[in-house]
């Protein structure tokens, strides 16, 4: 069995007049692709959106945080665990993450930086000493250091990986013990076209101000609509490495297909309301290497009497296609859901991506491909 799987997935999205990701003047991001200004949308914003959407499926307590508050989080724990009172709780949990050399940030009791762990893991690393708490809050500091310096901090907190952490990874550049290599990469999205931001002028009525007509307030805020290409890839081989168990691998890659193509980054949302689906779906399977397909946009694509998602599908199949007949490697399974089409476009999108099936379909087929695959390994 080759010894490495990709799940690549490929996500055509329009999302109407919106600022869902914007930079440090309040514009939406761009990015100059084959010459032409394109729409962005940050890896991070979708990533972010990608790991919020993860609740509806996932329990919160088997999700991961991401704080600088990790001793107040853990102190909160050890006293619902231990009965201990919030300031000998806030002893020990210094105590307890001493070991790992975590520099302090400027606020008490807070990190220099964020760090990203599983709210099962600070359980864990309370259940250590859950029998022994309070015996180990009445010791001086000298004998309370000897005895958790003893303790496996570091390889708890590297066992029993939340999915976001085993998917997204975690880097702390000064504690490599505590690095997770990430099984997932996240393209930028870009629009497949070119795109001009435009500006909303808005006021805000005073309503009690009944002797001036003006405006209470006057702002603009800028926007752009654009049909998106989105990419992100998983290495199932990196998650089975980071979970350990390949029923938890397989579920955890439904879980970010399902999230990722149903989420969006919420900038501005009250504003614009964006909230769309994708029109084109399309998740391939390969043993040789993840591959990107943005470059049947690197020519724009220009509206026409079918509009540019339709153009943005039939190029995105084509491209497909070409690249499994170009380099000889065809993914090993691939499916897709997509609505667009009519006549010969229809066609070529069959052609190319095979009949489309209804969201839950694809997940089911991808789960099951993952599954035989993870089999086969573990059979080997």
């Amino acid at each position: 069995m080759p010894n490495r799987l990709y799940v690549d997935v490929h996500v055509l999205q329009t999302v109407p007049p919106s600022n869902i990701n914007r930079d440090d003047n309040g514009t939406p991001k761009h990015a100059l692709y084959g010459g032409v200004r394109r729409s962005r949308v940050s890896s991070q914003a979708w990533k972010r959106a990608t790991r919020l959407a993860f609740t509806d499926s996932v329990p919160k307590q088997d999700l991961a945080t991401r704080t600088k508050r990790i001793s107040t989080l853990l102190a909160n724990v050890l006293a619902a665990q231990s009965g201990l009172d919030q300031q000998q709780a806030a002893r020990l949990s210094t105590a307890l993450l001493a070991p790992l050399g975590i520099k302090p940030g400027k606020k008490a009791d807070d990190t220099a930086y964020l760090l990203f762990f599983g709210r099962k893991q600070l359980d864990a690393i309370a259940g250590l000493v859950a029998d022994q708490a309070r015996e180990l809050a009445g010791l001086s500091d000298a004998e309370l250091k000897k005895h958790c310096d003893k303790l496996p901090i570091i390889e708890t907190l590297n066992s029993g990986h939340p999915i976001d952490v085993a998917l997204f990874g975690r880097m702390v550049a000064d504690i490599k013990g505590l690095n997770v290599d990430a099984a997932v990469q996240v393209a930028h999205a870009l629009s497949t076209h070119g795109v001009e931001t435009e500006f909303d002028y808005y006021t805000a009525v005073d309503d009690e101000n009944v002797e001036d007509s003006g405006a209470g307030m006057i702002g603009t805020i800028e926007f752009n609509s654009a049909t998106l290409y989105r990419y992100a890839t998983v290495s199932v081989h990196q998650l089975l490495e980071n979970l350990a168990e390949p029923e938890a691998t397989a579920d955890a890659v439904r879980c970010f297909i399902d999230a990722f193509v149903r989420c969006m980054p919420s900038g501005y949302g009250n504003s614009f309301a964006p909230r769309t689906l994708p029109h084109l779906v399309l998740v391939a399977m390969r043993e040789d290497q993840p591959v990107n397909l943005v470059s049947a946009y690197e020519k724009a694509v220009r509206g026409g009497a079918n509009g540019i998602a339709e153009e943005s599908a039939r190029r995105l199949a084509a491209e497909f296609q070409t690249v499994n007949e170009t380099w000889g490697t065809a993914p090993t399974a691939h499916f897709s859901t997509y609505y667009l089409g009519e006549g010969d476009e229809a066609k070529s999108l069959v052609d190319a991506l095979g009949r489309p099936a209804a969201l839950p379909q694809l997940l089911d087929g991808t789960h099951e491909t993952v599954t035989a695959w993870l089999a086969a390994g573990v059979d080997a």
